[in-house]
C-alpha cells in the first residue's frame, strides 16, 4: 500500500490551536471538512490563512487540511498560520529563516488576562466614592 506523504503542523492563537496537514496537491483548502471561502467568509482571515503558502511560493502545491479547535475567528485564521509555517518547515528547513524573518514561526503569547477578585474585571476598578 502507498504512503501517504504529508507535513504537521500544531498552530496555537490565543484560545485557539489548530492542527494543520499539508499534503502534496493543487491547492485545496479545507478547514474542519468545510471549503475555507465557507469557513472563513471574510477576506483578511483568508488571507491570513494564505500568508506563510503565498510568502513561500507553495500555494499550487499542497492541499491544506486543518482541524481548529477553541476561540474566535480571528485566533483560529492566526492559529492555522502557525501550524502551516511549522508544517512547511518540517516540509523544508530551508524555508524557516524567510518564515522566521515574517514572524510567522513565532507563538503570539498575547492571551486574555485573568479577572482579580475585588474588580469588575482585569483591570477596571469599582467606582472609588470618598463618602
Amino acid at each position: 500500500m502507498a504512503e501517504i506523504v504529508e507535513y504537521y503542523g500544531t498552530g496555537k492563537r490565543k484560545a485557539a490551536v489548530a492542527r494543520t496537514f499539508l499534503r502534496p496537491g493543487s491547492g485545496q483548502f479545507q478547514v474542519n471538512g468545510r471549503p475555507l471561502e465557507t469557513y472563513f467568509p471574510i477576506e483578511l482571515h483568508r488571507m491570513a490563512v494564505k500568508t506563510a503558502l503565498t510568502l513561500t511560493e507553495t500555494e499550487e502545491r499542497f492541499d491544506v487540511h486543518a482541524t481548529v479547535k477553541g476561540g474566535g475567528v480571528s485566533g483560529q485564521a492566526d492559529a492555522i498560520r502557525h501550524g502551516i509555517a511549522r508544517a512547511l518547515v518540517v516540509f523544508d528547513p530551508e524555508l524557516r529563516k524567510k518564515l522566521k524573518s515574517e514572524g510567522l514561526l513565532t507563538r503570539d503569547a498575547r492571551i486574555k488576562e485573568r479577572k482579580k477578585y475585588g474588580q469588575p474585571g482585569a483591570r477596571k476598578r469599582f467606582q472609588f466614592s470618598k463618602r
